[in-house]
């Protein structure tokens, strides 16, 4: 599978908190955890769980550095 976005971060699902529409997934990324927003209904069809090795993919025109 190919995307055009250029940040791809291997991870391991930490934590899935579904709410009524939408599900909070948090993925532990080395020694940091990034979240996402996604539907309700795509957490079901992938069935994510915790411990669930995925790749966070990010589309962004503005990828911040910070030293």
């Amino acid at each position: 599978m190919q995307f055009s976005a250029r940040n791809k971060l291997q991870g391991t699902i930490k934590e899935v908190t579904p709410g009524t529409v939408m599900a909070i997934v948090k993925v532990q990324v080395g020694d940091n955890i990034i979240e996402s927003s996604i539907t309700k209904e795509a957490v079901e069809e992938m069935k994510l769980k915790a411990g669930d090795k995925v790749t966070a993919v990010i589309k962004s025109t503005s990828v911040m550095i910070m030293k």
